[in-house]
């Protein structure tokens, strides 16, 4: 009885679990019954209901294969799973779903790598299935952390750790592939769940033995039948589109473990493999993230500025490749921060470079502080790369504003700077940051083109700019004068006027050129006579070197070329003739290598000059001095000054004036139409201003009280003003014979006085004007603080208390048209 009711218990088991027992072999190497699975499947689509209990079983008998090491049949279990889930698309498949992952969790588990690549592989076709619906309960937690756990396997076997880091990384790929479509799994952007899948990635790429390709956006890794068992490049593909998927809420949690991930493995010294990494992130999230990047980037500086010198490299180097790509595209509001937190870290480098040499005590922190400084200027030579970089690749309006800011957080020593404490870094730290933001200048101006100068060359720009070029120091005055050049330049005409020569025909070097418009006539109107007063005070300059001659040359060309109408040209050559005459009067001893540098200099301009403006008599005159001086007095001439070991003479022949261009030659050159010669007589005095202060230099004691006594002698005194105008009054102020000798000679006398005058003559003048003007106040003061009289009382002060005396209306006095 027994025995018979065991033999009709098989034919009473389901029929799901007759058709699952059936697909397995006796013997597993047969493989799966193709023909069973034909019935099983048949069976699941026609009842979809039984699909739960199906997938129930199937995960009991893979449980039980798995403990005994029944492998052959676990591979059959999971290729029978593999197949139903293509072939069923029901709403019923949800629990079947989860019968699925938990074998495939179970296979994760094992240590045996086989398995982990079978459910891998598995769990990879699984996530390439599109769901009809979203899934409200399903998590992937334990996945991400079992894949990345097989992408940092370190089994002993090379080839075996290969299969399971590539199984790892397929893995993860499927995890993203999975989840980043699914709004209900975007928790898989969770911090929790980045730092393992990022640090897994980055991990794999950095045993890729190629580090150039990494960063290309035009070749994804990893696409070939080798790269799909290369680690390296299957991680970057991987990385490439997770990043890519990202959206602007989570851009910030996939970057924080990347740069966290480069922390814990050094990765920023040498950062090759950071900057390529970087590149990747760039080229593969959308345009309109970039500035996300950045923002990290710029905090991790700042988290980062009390570390080594080379970090702090590495990290700028990286922000100079990341800011690179961006500038190109989309930056956003990060465009001044970049600027100003980059600014922060120059100044913190030049702080610990001059802090380091006060902390020697020994030879041994000598040699030590030498290294420190050296990192350093790294350092600095990075940061200043990426703002220069950074603002030549913006659009036009943005370097405009760009060129702004980084002008105005040029410091002035001993004035107040709301960036740079002046005062604190001293003259040479001021010095350092001068020239290192000059530096970036140069880059952001690099290829500016601007239509009209205004709008280049503003006067929040122009005029510490200008300060800075009266600073005694050469190099700085190099640095303004090539700012100027890239600004000025608008056609790219440096090239051809580099050096500073004599020039046999101007016309060979096909210099372009166009009208001067109506905006820079204005413009040279307004701030022409700025330009030439910088021109002319650089050039007395003693520490002028021949690098400072070449670039003022090169200034004056790029004026003629750029900016110059008639009338900017007769100022031009009045400026050079200034230079000349000052060069002879020689009244501030300058070293005679300077004078004859200037004179060279004037020979070198007046030749391009005479030339550019096609004039023959003007040419011939200008020859006919180049010619003598080559015979008389090379030493007066860019060919000869300006080479080593130059022979000086010990003066200069103030007589022979054919050696000099004269005036009057040249206003009778270019007295035809168009030039007002007669302007030429006119000698250029440069103007003063307080730059001279701001910017450290000498005063120029007689100018400063020339200008002074000008402007007190200018004003109209009380006889003037009262002066009847009539016709013979008229007739007289057109008739302008005289005025200018008169003019001249009156400027001479003023000269003269403020030169050999005693000091007290000179105070007691100021003071009777002073006194004169004190008068004249105090009379205006007492006519309007005294109140007019009232009609209706009088107000008097007696024994310190104020009385109202009231008057009668019959008394008051009111005028004749008030009274009908």
């Amino acid at each position: 009885m027994p025995a018979g009711v065991c033999g009709c218990c098989g034919p009473l088991r389901p029929r799901y679990k007759r058709l699952v027992d059936n697909i397995f072999p006796e013997d597993p190497k047969d493989g799966l019954s193709k023909s069973d699975m034909e019935k099983l499947t048949f069976y699941a689509v026609s009842a979809p209901e039984k699909l739960d209990r199906i997938g129930a079983y199937l995960a009991e008998r893979l449980s039980r294969d798995v403990v005994r090491h029944r492998y052959g049949y676990v591979v059959i279990a999971m290729e029978a799973l593999d197949q139903l889930l293509m072939a069923c698309h029901s709403q019923s498949i949800k629990p079947f779903v989860e019968s699925f992952l938990h074998m495939v969790a179970k296979l994760l588990e094992s240590r045996e790598p086989d398995l982990q690549v079978l459910g891998t592989n598995s769990f990879v076709k699984f996530a390439n299935i599109e769901e009809d619906t979203p899934s409200y309960h399903r998590r992937y937690d334990f996945f991400v952390s079992q894949f990345s756990a097989m992408c940092h396997s370190t089994h002993e076997d090379p080839e075996t750790r290969s299969r399971i880091r590539v199984a790892g990384i397929k893995g993860l790929q499927g995890v993203v592939r999975k989840t980043v479509n699914d709004e209900l799994q975007a928790i898989i952007w969770e911090p929790q769940h980045m730092d393992k899948l990022i640090p897994s990635m980055l991990f794999n790429m950095q045993d890729s033995e190629d580090l150039d390709r990494a960063g290309h956006p035009s070749t994804p890794s990893g696409a070939g039948p080798e790269g799909e068992e290369n680690p390296a490049a299957l991680a970057e593909s991987c990385f490439r589109e997770l990043l890519g998927r990202a959206a602007y809420g989570n851009m910030n949690n996939a970057v924080r473990p990347i740069l966290v991930h480069l922390d814990n493995h050094h990765l920023w010294d040498p950062n090759e493999f950071a900057v390529s990494c970087f590149k990747i992130i760039m080229y593969s999230i959308q345009a309109q993230h970039s500035h996300h990047v950045i923002q990290q980037v710029l905090n991790h500086l700042d988290t980062h500025n009390k570390n080594t010198p080379r970090v702090r490299a590495g990290i700028v180097q990286v922000l100079l490749e990341t800011v690179a790509i961006a500038a190109k595209g989309s930056v956003g509001p990060t465009v001044l921060e970049v600027f100003n937190t980059l600014l922060k870290h120059l100044r913190m480098s030049v702080d610990f470079e001059l802090a380091e040499p006060s902390r020697r005590n020994s030879s041994t922190s000598v040699s030590s502080s030498r290294v420190k400084e050296s990192e350093e200027r790294i350092v600095q030579n990075a940061i200043i790369q990426t703002i220069g970089f950074f603002g030549g690749n913006l659009p036009d309006y943005q370097r405009a504003e760009v060129m702004m800011f980084i002008m105005g957080k040029v410091p002035v020593f001993g004035t107040p700077c709301h960036t740079l404490d002046t005062v604190k870094i001293g003259h040479q730290g001021t010095k350092r940051i001068q020239a290192m933001l000059l530096s970036s200048l140069i880059m952001v101006t690099s290829g500016f083109k601007s239509k009209s100068m205004a709008a280049a060359l503003p006067p929040l720009f122009l005029d510490p700019l200008f300060s800075i070029s009266l600073m005694e120091d050469s190099e700085l005055r190099q640095l303004v004068l090539e700012i100027l050049h890239n600004i000025l330049d608008r056609h790219d005409n440096r090239a051809k006027l580099r050096g500073i020569r004599i020039i046999p025909n101007v016309a060979a070097l096909k210099i372009k050129r166009e009208k001067i418009s109506k905006q820079d006539v204005t413009f040279m109107k307004k701030h022409g006579q700025q330009l030439y007063r910088h021109i002319y005070l650089g050039c007395k300059e003693e520490d002028n070197v021949h690098k400072n001659f070449e670039l003022l040359f090169t200034t004056l060309a790029i004026l003629t070329i750029e900016l110059a109408n008639e009338e900017v040209v007769i100022d031009l050559i009045r400026l050079a003739v200034a230079l000349q005459e000052m060069v002879l009067a020689n009244e501030e001893n300058m070293p005679m290598f300077i004078r004859c540098g200037i004179m060279a200099l004037v020979a070198a301009y007046l030749n391009f000059l005479s030339q550019m403006i096609a004039n023959p008599p003007f040419c011939q005159h200008v020859s006919k001095v180049i010619e003598l001086r080559n015979m008389d007095a090379p030493h007066l001439l860019p060919e000869h000054i300006f080479r080593d070991k130059c022979p000086l003479p010990d003066s200069l022949d103030k007589d022979d004036r054919l050696l000099y261009f004269q005036t009057s030659d040249m206003a009778e050159c270019l007295a035809g139409p168009g030039y007002n010669a007669e302007r030429l007589s006119v000698p250029y005095v440069p103007q003063v201003t307080d730059e001279d202060r701001l910017s450290r230099r000498k005063s120029f004691v007689d100018t400063v009280s020339l200008q002074v006594d000008i402007m007190s002698n200018s004003l109209p005194d009380k006889s003037q003003l009262a002066e009847e105008i009539t016709f013979e009054t008229l007739k007289k102020a057109i008739d302008t014979t005289g005025l200018e000798e008169q003019e001249r000679e009156k400027r001479r006398q003023v000269m003269e006085k403020f030169q050999k005058a005693p000091f007290e003559e000179i105070a007691a003048h100021c003071e009777s004007k002073a006194n004169m003007l004190h008068d004249r106040l105090a009379q205006i003061f007492e006519l309007t603080i005294r109140p007019p009289p009232s009609p209706s009382g009088v107000v008097s002060i007696s024994t310190g208390h104020t009385q109202h005396q009231s008057v009668p209306v019959y008394e008051m006095k009111f005028p004749d048209l008030c009274v009908y």
